[in-house]
């Protein structure tokens, strides 16, 4: 999507001038909607990290993996938190390939995201799109279309995948215990957050992408060691998929793998974890 030429064309909400974490990452990705200050962001991140797209790429199929692992599970509702753009593979479309019958409830805030996860999701009477802020758990968990379509006296599935890092200061542990402490004992969560490895050469490649990120005009990004990463995980139980998928909080790409690596796994693609942990 090309910078609007006159008002009529930008939705509701929107503001062209500003880039969209959402746009960017699904920029990444490959998808179309975006204004030219998503590209300027995206080309910026390029040029200082040419691989910095499999990032992208590993956050995106660490949640596609992890909603295949769950959906064999006897869990039939899930609530996805700051879903992002549409493209390929969204989390009902997984979920539902095992079990029909499964409730998915997507939240986000931004204007361009639920215009088309509502055109997306309108033949599909057991998905629903919310508009409201993920890092205000309150909005999320009082919210009238969340209580309705999932019953929280039953497990469920969160997730939290590439939502947590664009929280600035320290309360993000704060947020993820809010939620955590509102689900129903036997939940899973899925949780991915940029990473810093604490090793010299990824560190540099880290702290590279979130200067960009931070201190432009996105103003959000921060690459956060294990141990802050693991204080978000406070209280669930985390999982290994197999018997070689490593520690339960695990570079994406390693997080129960489709199969052997066939390429090896760039820098970047090392800077970004993710974890699915149970509720006790």
């Amino acid at each position: 999507m090309a910078t609007p030429t006159s008002p009529s064309q930008v939705p509701v909400g929107v503001d062209p001038t500003r880039p969209s974490i959402a746009r960017v990452y699904g920029g990444f990705l490959g998808g179309k909607d975006l204004y030219e200050v998503d590209r300027q962001v995206m080309v910026k991140i390029s040029e200082a990290v040419p691989e910095a797209v499999d990032i992208a790429r590993g956050n995106r199929g660490f949640l596609n993996r992890a909603c295949r692992f769950l959906a064999q599970t006897k869990i039939d509702q899930f609530l996805d938190c700051g879903s992002g753009l549409p493209t390929a593979e969204n989390t009902h479309q997984i979920v539902q390939r095992f079990n029909d019958e499964a409730r998915v409830v997507y939240v986000d805030n931004d204007p361009v995201v639920l215009a088309h996860g509502r055109a997306l999701l309108e033949e599909n009477f057991l998905v629903h799109m919310v508009d409201a802020d993920i890092f205000q758990p309150s909005q999320v968990l009082q919210n009238e279309v969340v209580r309705t379509n999932l019953d929280f006296t039953r497990p469920m599935v969160m997730l939290q995948v590439g939502t947590m890092h664009h929280v600035e200061g320290d309360h993000a542990p704060e947020i993820m215990r809010e939620y955590i402490d509102a689900l129903p004992s036997g939940s899973y969560v899925v949780f991915s957050h940029f990473f810093d490895p604490e090793v010299p050469e990824l560190t540099e490649i880290a702290r590279r992408i979130e200067g960009i990120l931070v201190n432009g005009p996105m103003g959000a990004g921060r690459f956060r060691t294990r141990a802050e990463c693991l204080a978000m995980l406070d209280g669930i139980e985390l999982i290994k998929p197999n018997a070689t998928s490593g520690p339960g909080l695990a570079v994406c790409d390693e997080w129960w793998p489709d199969g052997p690596r066939l390429t090896p796994l760039s820098k970047a693609g090392r800077c970004i974890v993710g974890a699915v942990g149970r509720k006790p």
